[in-house]
């Protein structure tokens, strides 16, 4: 019976990573159904689900031993599918930017917990305006929505919260 398994790694960025971990994990007959990869300063971070036999779990991990004794940190955190937790709530894209500046983040999704939503992902990122070089920053995330919860009621506590932070916020349906 084949396991869900949650799998991180971060550490310093060389190339060859990605090469290195979707090796191991094909060589015990796994399946990276999803992932996420990205350099954050000088060090690279994963995020994968993948699938592997039952049997193969424990050789699986031990496999990741001589990453793990090179300074990388890997973990492999076992996980049920729970397709039904969020069945009938609704998805919406949200979408911030705006000049960076601290505490973006934290207002945004410390509405969503109050309101019981749920980020299903979310990137952010920072990059300098064209012509004035100033930090912009620019979010983009889809949320999963209670269906109680009315759409033009989230929107525009968002926009106001956008508005105190002088930042644009757009609410969406998901394309």
């Amino acid at each position: 019976m084949p396991k869900n398994i949650v799998l991180t790694l971060t550490g310093r960025d060389k190339i060859g990573i990605v090469d290195h971990v979707t090796s191991v994990i094909a060589g015990h007959g796994g399946n990276v159904e999803a992932s996420r990869m990205t350099r954050l300063g000088g060090e690279f971070a994963m995020l994968m689900l993948v699938t592997v036999s039952d049997s193969e779990l424990s050789n699986l991990n031990g496999d990741f031993q001589s990453m793990r004794s090179e300074g990388y940190q890997v973990t492999l955190l076992e996980t049920e599918s729970d397709s039904k937790k969020f069945a009938g709530w609704l998805p919406y894209e949200i979408e911030v930017t705006g000049a960076d500046h601290e505490g973006i983040i934290h207002e945004i999704s410390h509405h969503l917990a109050t309101q019981n939503i749920n980020i299903e992902n979310m990137d952010t990122s920072s990059a300098p305006a064209p012509m004035s070089g100033t930090p912009l920053f620019m979010m983009k995330g889809i949320v999963l929505v209670p269906p109680h919860l009315n759409f033009h009621v989230l929107s525009d506590e968002l926009e106001e919260i956008g508005d105190k932070l002088n930042v644009n916020v757009k609410v969406g349906m998901v394309k």
